[in-house]
């Protein structure tokens, strides 16, 4: 089986160079931050990853997690790994020092978060979802709350866990009926929670869950939903572990894919109710809930570009290594690897191109994230806020959705051997499968960025974003004696037209026909990451192109990353007009029907 390996030298490439780390460390307390760290960090957690992550994937794939009177054992290896995941200090990078954390940028964390990602999914879950709930206790709790939790969270001694939905409500969380009754200082938490993922383990000492439910004279609907939190174990007035609350796993998911990634159900109030605490006021939970919800969102993009690459990675290394007919037109030769044969490298290269785009879009906005987050200039971190709250859901939705297309071609490269588990491929597609729908599926994502993002705006963020392609454009120009540049300004200028035209046409029809704007809504969403991907990769060629004429001695990457530029313009970027076509002119089928039809 191929061993996992960090991409450090495209991660170095975006971060220092496309992205560039010039803006990071002007901002207040990253003068530090700098390229030989952003290459530390990246070997250290690569040998993380490939070293102990990695071993843990396939067998943790075949093993699973198993429940037994209530508690979850996790697969072999899993406990070791955790613990030195959490003193390596791994799980509070971005995380306030005041709290235990590095404070490092964003933009460095999510490197580290893709390496989990990709050496084991079901692993990285579990700090996923723990540096979820640090977010939202960090801006939504108490003092009190805050020094009970936070510290330990950081250090993963305990981790963390969100609660949304419960069995009758699904993505519709107006129906949450979890009830919460106010007793002294704190509440009696009752109801049934579903789909938590790492919901019960032993991996850490205790669990830190964050819990929708609604006090007894809340108002129906979203408006009366408030977020607690509810530990496994209570805490003593010292911060010592205490008796256990009642909370406990009745079952866990059998599911498609990330087996060893525990997704339980769990009962709250079974016995005398368990002891809850308020985040913040009541009533107003589900908008301290999007702080973590968010984060997830824009982690969960992390993890389809994760997967992406780890198929990717696969896919190749196999295609190297299988012999398998001859070079086309040479019938009577030396039979070949099929990383030879043309259709084998177009998969390949439709897989790599899509990954470098979506690493590129996810660091542009976690760069955007550290400026909105510290930024001096109080405009300017609002700019910057804007531009995250747009692309986030297009991180989220765009990215997932092409993790499944990337590791499904993962699987077509190694052929019939791709269907057989024993090679691993299918696993990267069973597990991408969840991507698109947990943490908000697409048409989630889709109608918050046509919506909230697009159109109650007017457009202001995204033609901005429109605005900043063009700039490539014109620097695109510069270069009309390059066929390769060239080629990709043409077709890059082209894609942007048609986002321009969808954002225009969604800005102008929306408010008076929200239900015909919204048929195209994922088309609008793909075309978003479509572009921006073809953006950042537009300016790659760029800074590529400048390197070589410059006489930069790393010939091979920057010569590759031109090629890899050009592929996604010429066979990736035209599917931008077609989405321009769905979202303008495809929606009148959509809303004629009538249910009775299907």
């Amino acid at each position: 089986m191929s061993i996992y390996q960090a991409p450090a030298a495209d991660m170095e490439f975006v971060v220092n160079e496309l992205v560039g780390l010039e803006s990071t460390q002007a901002l207040p307390g990253n003068e530090d931050v700098n390229a030989e760290l952003v290459s530390s960090i990246i070997e250290e957690a690569g040998k993380f990853a490939t070293g102990v992550l990695d071993p843990l994937n396939w067998p943790g794939d075949r093993e699973g997690a198993k429940l037994d009177n209530h508690v979850v054992t996790p697969a072999t290896g899993f406990t070791d790994a955790y613990k030195q995941f959490s003193e390596g200090g791994w799980g509070g990078l971005s995380d306030d020092p005041d709290w235990g954390g590095q404070g490092l940028p964003h933009i460095i964390s999510a490197l580290t978060s893709e390496m989990w990602h990709a050496a084991c999914t079901s692993f990285a879950l579990c700090p996923m979802l723990t540096a979820g709930a640090v977010q939202a206790v960090k801006r939504h709790a108490t003092d009190e709350l805050k020094d009970i939790f936070l510290s330990k969270l950081i250090s993963g001694e305990w981790s963390g866990t969100m609660n949304l939905t419960e069995p009758q409500a699904g993505s519709d969380l107006s129906a949450v009926r979890a009830k919460a009754i106010p007793e002294g200082g704190h509440y009696r938490i009752y109801g049934t929670k579903i789909y938590i993922t790492w919901g019960e383990h032993t991996m850490a000492d205790n669990i830190v869950h964050l819990v929708l439910a609604r006090t007894p004279d809340a108002p129906e609907g979203v408006k009366g939903i408030s977020l607690f939190v509810v530990p496994k174990y209570l805490v003593n007035d010292d911060g010592s572990i205490g008796r256990r609350n009642d909370v406990k796993c009745v079952s866990i998911e059998e599911k498609l894919g990330i087996h060893a990634s525990p997704t339980c159900v769990l009962a709250f109030g079974d016995d005398e109710g368990a002891t809850g605490y308020l985040v913040g006021a009541e009533n107003r939970g589900l908008q301290y809930m999007f702080t973590m919800m968010n984060f997830a969102r824009l982690e969960v993009g992390i993890e389809g570009l994760a997967l992406a690459e780890r198929s990717y990675q696969r896919a190749a290394e196999f295609a190297k290594g299988r012999i398998q007919g001859r070079s086309i037109g040479q019938g009577s030769g030396e039979r070949v690897s099929i990383i030879h044969h043309p259709d084998v490298r177009r998969m390949l290269l439709t897989m790599k191109s899509q990954v470098e785009a979506m690493r590129s879009i996810v660091l542009q906005t976690c760069s955007y994230l550290d400026q909105a987050l510290k930024h001096e200039d109080e405009e300017e971190r609002a700019r910057y806020q804007r531009m995250f709250d747009l692309l986030t859901p297009v991180v989220k939705g765009w990215c997932t959705e092409q993790s499944i297309e990337i590791t499904s071609l993962g699987v077509q490269v190694h052929g019939g051997m791709g269907f057989v588990e024993e090679t691993g491929a299918a696993q990267y597609l069973r597990d991408a499968r969840i991507t698109p729908i947990y943490e908000g599926t697409t048409g989630i994502q889709a109608n918050d960025l046509i919506g909230r993002k697009v159109a109650t705006e007017r457009g202001l963020t995204a033609l901005e974003l429109i605005g900043l392609m063009r700039e490539t454009i014109n620097d695109l120009s510069k270069f009309k004696g390059h066929s390769g540049l060239a080629k990709i300004q043409d077709k890059f200028s082209e894609a942007v037209t048609s986002l321009e035209e969808s954002v225009k046409w969604v800005v102008d029809t929306y408010m008076d026909d929200p239900e015909t704007a919204s048929a195209g809504s994922v088309p609008l969403l793909k075309l978003f990451g479509v572009v921006a991907g073809g953006w950042m990769l537009a300016r790659s060629a760029i800074i590529a192109k400048q390197r070589l004429d410059n006489g930069s001695e790393n010939t091979k990457f920057y010569r590759g990353k031109l090629a890899t530029c050009r592929f996604y313009s010429e066979n990736i970027l035209p599917v931008a007009s077609l989405l321009n076509e769905q979202i303008v002119g495809g929606h009148k089928t959509i809303v004629a029907l009538d249910e009775s039809y299907f």
